[in-house]
Order: C-alpha cells, then sequence, then structure tokens
C-alpha cells in the first residue's frame, strides 16, 4: 500500500509549490516546550512533508525564530519553504527587524517576508508612505535578502481590499497575503467572501490562518477540530497554516493532510447551517472582535518611527 502523502500546491504566481499544511510559528516558542521539543518537533514536520514554515520577528520575543534556526541546520534548510513577518512600518524599523530575524533563523534569505498585522486602515498608507516599511523590503528584495513579499491581517477584509489597493496604486503587487480562513468566517466580516476571490484573480498566493481560531472554535461546542481544518483546506489556499505545539497535535493535522478529500457541497452547507448561530456575530472569532491577539496594539512601538514625510507635514 502506497503510503500516504501531504499535497503540494502553487504559491500563487510564484512559481513555488508549497506543501498544504504550514507549521505555526508561535506555538513553537511557547515556554510549555522546551528549545529541544520544539527543534524536534519542526524536524518532525518536514520529515513528515510539511514544507511551509510560518514564523514573525515578534514571536514569543524572538525565541520561534531562534528554535526555526538551529532546528533548519543539517540540511533542513533546503527542504523547506520559509517564511517570517515584521511589525516596523518604517523603512528604519523594518530593515532592523528583517536583519535580526535572518540573524535569528541563521539563513542569508528568506523565502518570504510578511508585513505582519496589517489591522489599521492606515497601516497601508505609512507602510506604501515615503520611508515606509515597503522600501525596506525592496531594498532587502534587491540585495537577495527576500524572495517573496506579503502581507497579513486578521481583523477585517475590508483593510485587506485596500492594502492591494494601495499597493497597486504604488506600482506593485504582493506574492502571498495571509487570512483567517475558517468555518465560521463565512457569517461575520468575511475573509472568505470578500478577499479570496480577489486574491485568486490577481494570482496572489494565500496563505490561510485560525482554521481553529487558536482552539477558541472548538468551544463553541458546534464543530471538531479535524472538520475545521479540512473546511480550511477546502478552501482554494495555497496553505492552511495550523498552531502544532505537541506530537499529538502535529499527528492530528497530518492525518487530516495525509487523508484529505476536499469537502462537496452539500457537507460544506451542513457545516455552514451548524455553524450559523454561533457564529454570527464573531464572539468566537476573537481575533476579529477584540484586541486579545492583536500584538501591535499591546505593542506598539514595534511598529517603529514616524514616517519621515509625517515629519515634514506635522506642525512645528
Amino acid at each position: 500500500m502506497a503510503e500516504l502523502t501531504i499535497g503540494r500546491r502553487a504559491l500563487g504566481r510564484t512559481g513555488v509549490e508549497v506543501s498544504m499544511l504550514g507549521l505555526g510559528g508561535h506555538h513553537i516558542g511557547v515556554k510549555d516546550l522546551s528549545d529541544g521539543e520544539a527543534e524536534r518537533l519542526i524536524r518532525a514536520a518536514v520529515d513528515a512533508g510539511i514544507t511551509f514554515l510560518d514564523n514573525s520577528w515578534d514571536y514569543n520575543e524572538g525565541r520561534s525564530e531562534e528554535r526555526m534556526g538551529r532546528a533548519l541546520q543539517g540540511g533542513y534548510r533546503e527542504r523547506v519553504y520559509l517564511m517570517t513577518k515584521i511589525d516596523g512600518r518604517d523603512r528604519r524599523s523594518a530593515a532592523r527587524q528583517l536583519e535580526e530575524s535572518l540573524r535569528r533563523l541563521q539563513v542569508d534569505t528568506i523565502d518570504l517576508v510578511q508585513h505582519h498585522e496589517v489591522i489599521r486602515f492606515d497601516d497601508a498608507d505609512v507602510i506604501f508612505g515615503k520611508g515606509g516599511a515597503q522600501e525596506a523590503l525592496g531594498e532587502a528584495q534587491r540585495a537577495g535578502k527576500v524572495r517573496h513579499i506579503g502581507f497579513t491581517g486578521h481583523k477585517d477584509p475590508h483593510i485587506h481590499l485596500y492594502m492591494l489597493e494601495v499597493a497597486e496604486r504604488h506600482g506593485f503587487t504582493f506574492d502571498a497575503c495571509q487570512m483567517p480562513v475558517n468555518c465560521f468566517d463565512p457569517h461575520f466580516r468575511s475573509f472568505e467572501k470578500l478577499v479570496l476571490p480577489e486574491l485568486v484573480r490577481r494570482g496572489v498566493g494565500v496563505l490561510g490562518m485560525k482554521a481553529l481560531g487558536d482552539g477558541v472554535l472548538l468551544k463553541s461546542g458546534a464543530v471538531e477540530a479535524e472538520e475545521c481544518l479540512r473546511y480550511s483546506l477546502s478552501q482554494p489556499v495555497s496553505v492552511q497554516i495550523t498552531g502544532i505545539d505537541s506530537f499529538e497535535v502535529l499527528e492530528q493535522a497530518l492525518r487530516v493532510a495525509r487523508r484529505f478529500r476536499p469537502m462537496d457541497e452539500g457537507e460544506r452547507g451542513a457545516l455552514l447551517e451548524r455553524t450559523r448561530r454561533v457564529a454570527a456575530v464573531g464572539e468566537y472569532e476573537i481575533f476579529k472582535t477584540t484586541r486579545a491577539l492583536d500584538a501591535t496594539a499591546q505593542k506598539p512601538e514595534w511598529l517603529g518611527e514616524e514616517l519621515e514625510r509625517t515629519k515634514e507635514l506635522a506642525p512645528a
């Protein structure tokens, strides 16, 4: 009997294929895991066929990137598509954070770097403004430190659409975009309904997240973990990133991915009908309706300095 494998999908128009299941970077940096356990978990995921690794400059005070950097030694770096994120909105802060990520991850090039937590409408204007973070990532890309550029967010689909609009106005098309993709989302501030079709139309790689809403969706009592992950993988995502902080959770995710069969319309409709009431006002999608998961709201200093143009225009 042939061994079950994890399917691969195109990352938008980049020409790269990645595993449809991705390893989330936040969970592998939590204090409940030792450094050794986290590194073994990352390598086990790669050995099992997961090629997409997520991370961020701000995860667990850098511990997530440091652990991943050590795990990627010994030939593992060449087997993965490595992504991280930066919070800095101005060129200087973004460049500094990127250099820190390169050092922690122990690499010369990161495959995908994303503007993290685009959760305010003014984020787009600041990032693409004079002296903004996009200048830093563009320079890094030309220098070979970054292959692809994207952005992430979890708050409101209209903010994502505005980010795409501002980028287009500046003659730039993102390679990837990360957003919530789960079976509660269609009922409230839906990224699936508003943003997903636009990304597919533009050829932007779709990075799904929050399939379980950090486990909060399960507290509704309406859904189970494996069907949540299967629903997300049934959408036109390039990869669905999921938090993995134990070998048990890793095996659960691998089980879904290896046996994956897309939901048909009947299955999808039944699940959405089951979640309609509990998902109607975003009670369980707390990343949309509260600041509990807004890291840059809790640590605004991560966003960096004011833009040069802002300083020029501000009253004396």
